[in-house]
Parts: structure tokens; C-alpha cells; sequence
């Protein structure tokens, strides 16, 4: 491919992705799979160049673009050698007009400022669209910190959570021995901060209530040392599917996949009412904590969205509170930094239910944040997240 042609490779992949955002489709890096796919003469350094450019596209427009021209346009506004690529060559950009639309730089869309927390200044909202590190915890189930030290010479550490390796940008872990292996798993050290203020520990009845594809819930499996009651409920069953294989080569035998039907969640879960030791509610949510990993999820979400996914995460407290025993706690964890979800959340909970007081346990990063602990990308160098963990009496 030509420089051009690859710019308008880009334009066309915005063109899609846009649609995709706008209508609830396939995310980016999926439609960017399927596009080169049909293309089999786009070599390596073509598809990397064309992901470059789009990927540059995306982070700089914090609202959906008009189309991936315009988004490419505004980028080549700042960019004289982008720009020179607009010469109608064969396969590539028609010239530029004098009145084209160009679509606005900004990083955020420009809606969901007032829903953010007012720590979330300029230089905070720059690296929620940085670059994401690669995140490891080391399975005590099957190996400890030190060996896998040693097998990742490379890997950052972090002395208050031993678990966590973080690799150079680029590594190949499921290539790994120790990842095929089970000895690591790929988490994001807020992810795994979440896990801990579960509490969980061996011989405990935990939930993992929205359990997804399971990460946290092998994170749950290697605290409780693969002794107690382990639950894993979710509504996607494709998601929950995957968990059995992902237990057994992490060693977690133990665990318990629960497939719930949405709206009838409550009734599946009747059995184990007020069984729980510790109840992990990681709810759905807007991912305004993880763009830096999905930046065209900006594009997605929208007021009306963020209302729909506040009321559903209010329903999932309403039935987890249901689990808990008296004694008991439930931790309560989103990968958004938007206060509806977290901060909000938690306060309105509080007014509903009668009998339960705030805990405070002592997390590695974040800071507090109403009655619970924000973590964020400038500030602990984790994805985005509000972690709060409530006592029943």
C-alpha cells in the first residue's frame, strides 16, 4: 500500500467504526481484524501503519466525528505531512476542500464533565487516553511471587501488592510457559485491587456476582487458597462459558459457575440468601476507566446510556445485599471514574438499606472518594476505578 492508500484505509476503518459506535456494533479492534482480513495483500507495516493512524484518529476526538474523514482531516490540520497525503492519488484521499469539515480535538466528550469527580483536571483526563501497561498477577494457587520474579527478569514490581508484575510495553505472555501453564494471569493491578477488598479468604462462602470470563473470580479462588465456597454468576452466558477452562489450567477447581436469567436474578440466587461471606459486585458499566484501552468507547456512551446503566447497577446492589450474612461484606467495584457510578451509587444505597456501615480497608492506591477509593491512570497508574466495601450488621 501507498502512504495514501493507507490513509484512506484509515478513513475508511473510522468510516465503520463511527457506524459501529453509533449503532451498538462491533467494537474497533474487531472490525479492524474482519477489514485486513479481506485484504490479504496489506502487509505487516501496512496494517500497522493504517492502525497507527486510525487509533491517532480516535484518541483525538473525544466526541463521535462526523465521519472518518473528517476525523482524519482534523488530524491532518496538525500534521502538514498527513495533509500532503490528500492528493488524489490512485486509492487514496480526494484533495482537500476549503470548506471541508474538520472534526474538534478534545478528550472527553463534551457532555460528561459534570458527572466526573472534580479531582479529574486536565492532566487526569490526558491519561485516561495514554497508553496501558501490561499487568500480571502471579496464581498462588499453583506458583509464588519470587519464582515468577524470576521468570519475568523484566517485569516492574510492587512491594505493597506482591502478586503484581507489570511487563515492558510489547510483552508475548500467552506465549508464556507460565501463562499456558497457569502460574500468571494477564490483570490490571486495579483489577486486582478489587479482588482484595473482597476481603475473601479460605473457608469463606464468596460470590463473584458478575463474574463475566472470570479474572476476578480466579483472583478470588487463589485468596481463599482454593478452600471454601466459590460461586461465579452472570448473565452472558458466552462470557460464563469461558470460566471452567480458565479455572482448571488456573488450578480452581472449586469454582462454581452460576448462570442467572436477566430480571429473574433474584430467584436464581433465592438458595443463597444470606449465605455469603463476602459478595464481589464488579457491575456492568459505562468503562469510562478503561479508554485508554477502548478509546472509541467515548463514542458509545451517551446521557441516556449512562442513566440506563446507573439504574441497572442499583438493581445488582438491591439483590447482592440479599447474600450477604450478618457479619458479612459486600465490596462493590465499577471501571468507570464517573461519580453516577461510583460515589452516587453507593450513597443512594445507603439511604435504601438500613443495617450496613462502611469499611474502609486498607487498598495500595487510590485515594478516598465519598465513602469509597478512586483509582485512576495519573494518579496510581491502574485503569480507572471507584471501589467502595460495605459491612451488614
Amino acid at each position: 500500500m501507498t502512504p495514501a492508500a493507507r490513509v484512506q484505509a484509515a478513513i475508511d476503518l473510522l468510516d465503520e467504526i463511527i457506524a459501529a459506535a453509533r449503532d451498538g456494533g462491533a467494537a474497533a479492534d474487531t472490525l479492524i481484524a474482519r477489514y485486513f482480513k479481506a485484504r490479504r495483500y496489506a502487509g505487516s507495516k501496512d496494517r500497522r501503519a493504517v492502525r497507527d493512524l486510525l487509533y491517532r484518529a480516535i484518541r483525538r476526538c473525544g466526541d463521535r466525528p462526523a465521519s472518518g474523514r473528517a476525523a482524519m482531516l482534523g488530524l491532518a490540520a496538525d500534521d502538514p505531512a498527513l495533509a500532503a497525503l490528500f492528493d488524489g492519488s490512485p486509492h487514496g484521499p480526494a484533495p482537500i476542500g476549503a470548506e471541508e469539515e474538520r472534526a474538534p480535538a478534545s478528550l472527553l466528550p463534551g457532555w460528561i464533565a459534570p458527572h466526573l469527580p472534580a479531582c479529574i483536571d486536565a492532566d487526569e483526563q490526558a491519561a485516561l487516553l495514554g497508553r496501558a501497561p501490561l499487568d500480571l498477577r502471579v496464581n498462588r494457587l499453583k506458583a509464588d511471587a519470587a519464582q515468577m520474579r524470576s521468570a519475568f527478569p523484566d517485569a516492574e514490581t510492587f512491594p505493597a501488592i506482591p502478586d503484581a508484575l507489570r511487563l515492558p510495553e510489547g510483552g508475548a505472555v500467552e506465549r508464556s510457559p507460565a501463562w499456558r501453564d497457569g502460574l500468571v494471569e494477564i490483570q490490571d493491578i486495579g483489577s486486582q485491587i478489587i479482588a482484595m477488598a473482597s476481603g475473601a479468604r479460605p473457608g469463606m462462602t464468596v460470590i463473584d456476582l458478575c463474574a463475566g470470563a472470570g479474572g476476578k473470580t480466579l483472583a478470588l479462588a487463589a485468596m481463599m487458597e482454593g478452600r471454601g465456597r466459590l460461586i461465579a454468576a452472570d448473565i452472558n452466558r458466552d462470557r460464563l462459558a469461558r470460566l471452567p477452562e480458565r479455572a482448571a489450567r488456573a488450578g480452581a477447581g472449586f469454582v462454581e459457575p452460576l448462570l442467572l436469567d436477566a430480571g429473574r436474578e433474584a430467584e436464581a440466587l433465592a438458595p443463597l440468601h444470606g449465605a455469603a461471606d463476602a459478595v464481589l459486585v464488579d457491575a456492568p458499566c459505562s468503562g469510562t476507566g478503561t479508554w485508554r484501552r477502548n478509546p472509541e468507547a467515548r463514542w458509545r456512551l451517551t446521557p441516556q446510556r449512562l442513566t440506563r446503566i446507573c439504574r441497572d447497577q442499583a438493581h445488582i446492589l438491591d439483590f447482592a445485599a440479599a447474600l450477604v450474612k450478618p457479619g458479612g461484606r459486600l465490596a462493590y467495584a465499577v471501571c468507570s471514574i464517573a461519580d453516577d457510578e461510583g460515589r452516587a451509587q453507593i450513597d443512594t444505597f445507603l439511604q435504601r438499606h438500613s443495617g450496613w456501615t462502611v469499611e474502609r480497608p486498607p487498598l495500595p492506591l487510590g485515594r478516598e472518594h465519598g465513602y469509597g477509593r478512586l483509582l485512576t491512570p495519573a494518579h496510581d497508574g491502574t485503569d480507572g476505578f471507584f471501589i467502595a466495601t460495605l459491612l451488614r450488621s
